[in-house]
């Protein structure tokens, strides 16, 4: 098996012309032979025994042609794009020249390869790093936030439900003093405030004490899901079974204790202030990196072929679909949960595969030009990196995951620190905002808003990932 000719036809496409000798054909034939022998049936032999030539007598001696060369077609086009010294992208089509036993087989392929990429400067880029810092209130924010994970829920008596209580009430719905289908709920838990109802809803619980039946008028919203209901006036006969609220601890020494290793709420708060720091250090510096990265991209040439990128969002989705199974569920069924196509949901990955395809080029340009290469000690380091990460044994790792493949990441990793290395970082600080208390999330209504299908596609993948 050899490359007869490569003849470059367009902007990163190639005609190879390649050969498959007799002997190696021959031998492929043979392999096919005694594999579907036993499914074939020739007069005067048993099932399974009929020779070789009798089979291609009866039937053609190209019976069995096509497996053959599909027994070394990968093999041949993979040995032939190597000795052209090109980097298969994707194949658009094949014809066979010639196909014998005796003379062996030519065919030719179109394949698609990866383009010439010419790079701007790396070196000497600019970038802003801002220099982190941790304000005592978002040290306080998040010493509330375990006093809230920590607060106790008690039963409220003596006075009104109030916003944030957590209520169980019975309700049922009228338009025109009809009740609607799905306005009726019994021993039903809703927080007021939580956005849960149709606005207006849940301020009228306000008020109330536990054992009242009182109403709520609401307008629904114009566009309701439900459209017989949209802007139509109604009327909800409630009452009120319960009342609870959340009872927050004491903010002191016993509770430190309670909710860390800590003895004291100064040592507690201690190490929220240096945690906050280590991630705002190393989100500084990832942001330093993506401005070097995005910068290198931005001053490089390169006609990228579309199958770059639609191989890229192949494999978002195949690895999509591998989290969903480590979760019990696969993507058909998640398809079917959000109403999308393969192809929509293959299509939200798009941006971020093309910005993908395009940093990988750069770096491997990088790679290329500095001749940048991985030493047997950081391979080593590497595997036993990815064993402990997985909890495997080394030698599994290494049979899984090729050389290849880890000396290519190990020299993608120096081509990123080699452009850090060379750059000019400003240090800048970072910009004092007074931040609004963030807002609770609202939960969906009773009857769900419309969302764009796309958009529905990447909050599902945002929560199956999680």
């Amino acid at each position: 098996m050899s490359l007869k000719a490569s003849n470059k036809i367009d902007t990163n496409k190639y005609e190879l012309e390649i050969t498959i000798d007799s002997a190696a054909f021959c031998d492929a034939i043979q392999k096919v032979y005694r594999k579907e022998a036993k499914n074939i049936t020739v007069k005067g032999f048993r099932k399974g025994k009929a020779p070789l030539h009798m089979i291609e007598k009866l039937y053609g001696e190209a019976v069995f042609f096509d497996d053959a060369l599909n027994l070394l077609y990968e093999g041949a086009l993979l040995g032939a794009v190597e000795e052209a010294e090109l980097k298969l992208v994707d194949v658009e089509k094949n014809d066979i020249v010639t196909i014998s036993k005796a003379e062996g087989v030519v065919f030719k392929t179109v394949v698609v390869v990866e383009p010439e990429v010419e790079l701007g400067e790396y070196k000497g880029l600019k970038a802003e790093r801002v220099t982190p810092a941790v304000a005592d209130e978002e040290v306080e924010a998040e010493i509330n936030r375990l006093a809230d994970r920590n607060a106790r829920i008690v039963t409220v008596e003596g006075r009104a439900a109030a916003m944030d209580d957590m209520t169980v009430i019975d309700f049922e719905g009228f338009v025109d003093g009809v009740a609607f289908d799905g306005g009726k709920g019994e021993g039903y838990s809703l927080t007021l405030g939580s956005g849960q109802f149709i606005p207006g809803f849940e301020e009228q619980i306000v008020g109330h004490n536990v054992g009242e039946e009182f109403d709520v008028n609401v307008t629904f919203p114009a566009e309701y899901q439900a459209e017989e209901l949209a802007g139509k006036d109604a009327t909800f006969k409630c009452k009120l079974h319960e009342i609870k609220a959340k009872e927050m601890p004491a903010i002191d020494d016993e509770f430190a204790k309670d909710v860390s290793e800590f003895d004291t709420l100064d040592a507690l708060k201690e190490d929220i202030k240096a945690k906050a720091l280590e991630r705002k250090t190393k989100a500084a510096d990832e942001e330093v990196e993506n401005q070097l990265i995005a910068a290198v991209v931005d001053g490089m040439k390169a006609e990228i072929p579309d199958a770059m990128i639609e191989n890229r969002s192949n494999e978002s989705v195949r690895e999509f679909d591998y989290r969903l199974r480590s979760q019990g569920m696969d993507l058909d069924t998640y398809l079917k949960y959000t109403g999308t196509t393969v192809e929509e949901f293959k299509e939200t990955f798009r941006p971020q595969s093309e910005k993908q395809v395009k940093m990988r080029l750069a770096l491997e340009k990088i790679v290329e030009l500095e001749g940048l290469t991985a030493t047997e000690e950081e391979l080593n380091a590497e595997y036993e990196k990815v064993a402990a990460s997985y909890g495997m044994e080394v030698d599994q790792v290494k049979a899984a995951i090729s050389e290849k493949d880890i000396a290519h990441d190990i020299t993608l990793n120096k081509a990123i620190d080699l452009v850090k290395a060379n750059a000019e970082v400003k240090d800048v600080k970072e910009k004092s905002e007074k931040k609004e208390p963030a807002k609770k999330a609202a939960p969906k209504k009773t009857a769900a808003k419309k969302t764009t299908k796309k958009a529905e596609t990447e909050e599902k993948k945002d929560e199956a990932a999680e």
